[in-house]
């Protein structure tokens, strides 16, 4: 079985999201995670810009497509999920924790939760831990909710792709201020990824360019992370963690694109049902909000 991947990275400076393709060298199967459909939040229009790059380079590598992979429900970008299934096939899936999300953000958008569950839009949902394959790649899962109840890390062969659970060791971590967030099981989360071997490949979601810096990295690993991760290095106590990422989090203001992010990705990347008129729309709770604002 193959133990190195081939990864591949794209990057969407917009919204600082790194999405990966991740292949079998032997097979030429591949899983994409956490890609990005283009969005103008002024005039309401999505476009493909950065789901055609990923197209471009599977059909130029000659690669198949098995896994659509999101590691959690995105607040800062819409996922490309459903238009790269058309596009290439491939099983949309995230964590089975997507229940708990759908029902909290079905409550703030007034969906009606017994509906939406009947027409489950996920082709996939893993159970905590679940082994599957990318060809010959051996692969399966982390739960590491914290950020979101529904976090997933996705360990494939020698790489770990952590989603927003960890950013670059000089950045730190996720914000766990969302709903059915926690910081001390974010910091619990974030131990489960240091028990991997410490040579292991970390791929990040996002990376925000600390001002000490002048170029922005996807990729470090377990062994640096540990030993220099400003939040949650080997050392930090837990309850000194929960206490800086909190009061961190009171400071932050909410995610531009969390309102059209959240209602799209938590139904798998599909757009709501087309009215009479043949359009999709968004609902946005007035208000609800307000205090966090």
């Amino acid at each position: 079985m193959s133990f190195h991947p081939n990864v591949k990275d794209f990057f969407d400076i917009n919204t600082n999201t790194f999405s990966y393709v991740v292949s079998d060298p032997v097979t030429k199967q591949c899983a994409i995670i956490d890609s990005v459909l283009d969005y103008d939040p002024v005039s309401a229009v999505t476009f493909t810009f950065h789901a055609d790059q990923i197209i471009d380079y599977i059909k130029e590598q000659q690669l198949t497509v098995e896994w659509i992979l999101e590691t959690h429900v995105h607040a800062d970008h819409l996922t490309a999920a459903q238009y790269l299934k058309k596009q290439l096939g491939g099983k949309v899936a995230i964590s089975h924790r997507i229940s708990l999300v759908q029902e909290t953000f079905s409550a703030i958008y007034n969906i009606d939760i017994d509906q939406l569950r009947l027409s489950q839009t996920f082709d996939h949902v893993f159970d905590d831990h679940e082994q599957f394959t990318i060809g010959n790649l051996q692969a399966y899962n982390i739960p590491t909710p914290g950020h979101t109840p529904a976090c997933l890390s996705y360990v494939i062969g020698n790489a770990v792709f952590v989603g927003d659970t960890l950013f670059m060791p000089d950045y730190g971590t996720a914000r766990c201020d969302f709903p059915k967030g926690n910081a001390a099981t974010l910091f619990d989360s974030v131990q489960k990824l240091y028990q991997l071997p410490e040579d292991t490949r970390v791929f990040l979601c996002h990376d925000y360019l600390p001002e000490s810096r002048d170029h922005y990295i996807c990729e470090t690993d377990i062994k640096t992370q540990k030993q220099t991760n400003i939040h949650i290095h080997t050392g930090i106590k837990k309850t000194d963690f929960v206490e800086m990422r909190q009061k961190r989090d009171t400071t932050l203001s909410m995610p531009r694109l969390i309102l059209p992010s959240i209602q799209i990705n938590m139904i798998a990347g599909n757009f709501p049902k087309p009215e009479q008129n043949g359009i999709s729309y968004l609902k946005l709770p007035l208000n609800y909000f307000k205090a966090k604002s």
